[in-house]
């Protein structure tokens, strides 16, 4: 049984700006593991944060645990323009993953953000919601267990996943049911025709591509990965997400370039090279658990 002192212990490292990242990420995905609204809450105090990395995971915990009492805290991030993109993007996201109807004609409104990824964003998690709504007896299947921002596609073709995939003139919705299904497909060919996604349009897809190949950790990706970080032109959310699904795939190819763009310009890319950096080195650990925040708590004590 968790207290409440040590989730409040691990809520104050996560929001204590002087700690490395890496220690307030392990943190976070502490408080995401054990849940409840103490966790909630501290989790959402840190939206103060000046790291619009940390902002975005923080979202995308909210999403994962959907705990409503989140709702009030990410509907706040959504409308607040003063926020970065990506950090907006991943509130319109747990938002649809937390699955309360209420926030549906939010989401709509935000659907026609002037910010491309917040849209597209909302117009997943609008689509997710109505899904939701018609195939309430759907079994979730998913062997990652995250909640995704669309079902999978039932199809278990892979050449047919690829082409609707890379099809710009299907929604994007159906893209992403093609992406996740791939996904949960597994192995080479499927990893590959997901990595062809990194040459489309949409950012936030691009995004999302880097984001599933970091759950598969197939070293197959790791070079369409590496061109993507390293590509100063690409949208910075895509390429921070590519530098964490290297650090999560943790193969030696991937070191060196985690390590020299710890230095890039943009810092939401160098945080990320940072995290990525530990999570390489818990990979090839023998550590019980990336999120150790209890544990590092409880050997103090």
């Amino acid at each position: 049984m968790v207290t409440e002192s040590e989730v409040a212990a691990v809520g104050r490292v996560l929001v204590d700006t002087g700690q490395p990242l890496k220690a307030r990420f392990r943190a976070l995905f502490t408080l995401r593991n054990v849940g409840g609204r103490a966790a909630v809450d501290w989790i959402g105090r840190a939206f103060e944060d000046e790291s619009a990395l940390l902002k975005h995971e923080l979202a995308y915990c909210l999403g994962q645990m959907r705990d409503e009492a989140a709702v009030p805290v990410l509907v706040r991030v959504l409308e607040d323009r003063g926020q970065e993109p990506m950090v907006r993007h991943e509130a319109g996201e747990a938002l649809g993953a937390i699955g309360n109807l209420d926030v549906l004609d939010l989401l709509k409104r935000y659907s026609a953000d002037p910010v491309i990824e917040v849209a597209e964003t909302c117009q997943l998690a609008v689509r997710r919601l109505e899904w939701l709504q018609n195939n309430k007896e759907h079994p979730d299947n998913n062997p990652y267990l995250s909640v995704d921002p669309a079902p999978p596609a039932e199809d278990k073709d892979v050449q047919k996943l690829r082409q609707i995939l890379l099809d710009e003139s299907q929604t994007l919705f159906d893209r992403y049911r093609a992406m996740f299904a791939l996904r949960n497909i597994g192995g080479e060919r499927a990893v590959l025709a997901l990595a062809d996604g990194l040459k489309c349009s949409s950012a936030l897809f691009r995004h999302e591509i880097g984001f599933v190949l970091g759950q598969m950790q197939h070293e197959a990706s790791i070079p369409q990965l590496a061109e993507a970080l390293v590509n100063v032109e690409e949208n910075p959310m895509v390429r921070h997400e590519c530098a964490e699904a290297l650090g999560s795939i943790a193969k030696d190819s991937c070191l060196e370039t985690l390590r020299l763009y710890t230095r890039d310009k943009e810092r939401v890319v160098r945080e990320s090279c940072e995290v990525a950096l530990d999570m390489y080195d818990y990979e090839n650990s023998t550590e019980f658990q990336y999120a150790d925040g209890l544990s590092k708590i409880q050997a103090v004590e």
